[in-house]
């Protein structure tokens, strides 16, 4: 009987490190209300990361660090995956991107009372503007010669310096800003103002980077994943209790 008892142990240990979850490592910089150190479940970007995941048996564990590490971290192979980045044709040399997840509309943040409309790139022509070190604003805007371009770590730091001015303009998608500048910074939200226009609308992909050994079958894992959640009805679920739509 304790031998049956000893080898029914043994299978049931056996088993649970069988379908034990494989651990991958994630890398972003807080990005609220995608990427939020500050909330147990870390932002919706990390919601639909990990419940995608789940399916697939993996776990995700996050890593909060600057945007420029992150993403060399990831195209490194130093962490698996990066989970919420824009695409460029730079980046696709780097990284394997996944089905796109969400969207962000980037608008132009200005001085309140500020008469500036976006409407090309010509109407920046002389203007300095203030970005975050490492952000992917697309080819174009890295490639454009009308403006200046002034780099930080952070949109704080950028709003700052606009209300200051030492710049003229800012850029962010503007749910993001509007969330950042609630929690940490809500005395200049009265100090700026949106542009109408927007310089892009970008999606957010997974990635891994091509370095790693796995990034095929990380990417593919989470392409499945995120079917089977969007089927099920998870993926709704998560953007409405971020108060955002699918549509």
């Amino acid at each position: 009987m304790k031998r049956i008892i000893v080898s029914f142990m043994i299978l049931l240990l056996t088993a649970g490190v069988c379908c034990a979850a494989t651990e991958i490592t994630a890398a972003s910089d807080p990005w609220p209300p995608f990427t939020n150190p500050d909330t147990p479940e870390q932002g919706l970007s990390l919601e639909i990361t990990r419940a995608a995941f789940e399916t697939q048996d993996y776990a995700v564990t996050m890593n909060f660090v600057p945007w420029a590490r992150a993403e060399d971290g990831v195209r490194q192979g130093n962490y698996d995956i990066q989970t919420n980045m824009w695409m460029t044709d730079s980046r696709k040399e780097d990284f394997l991107f996944s089905e796109p997840y969400a969207e962000n509309q980037i608008k132009f943040i200005k001085r309140k009372g500020d008469p500036f409309e976006y409407t090309d790139f010509g109407s920046l022509q002389g203007l300095s503007l203030g970005v975050v070190r490492g952000y992917g604003y697309g080819d174009d805007f890295w490639n454009a010669s009308e403006f200046s371009r002034q780099e930080a770590n952070d949109l704080v730091t950028n709003v700052k310096k606009l209300v200051a001015g030492r710049i003229d303009l800012t850029l962010e998608d503007e749910i993001v800003a509007r969330y950042i500048l609630s929690e940490k910074a809500p005395e200049l939200l009265d100090q700026i103002e949106f542009t109408q226009g927007s310089l892009s609308s970008n999606k957010l992909y997974v990635t891994s980077g091509l370095k790693n050994p796995k990034h095929q079958e990380l990417i593919q894992a989470f392409n499945k994943g995120l079917e089977e959640i969007k089927a099920n009805g998870t993926y709704h679920a998560i953007f409405a209790k971020y108060g955002m739509t699918t549509e």
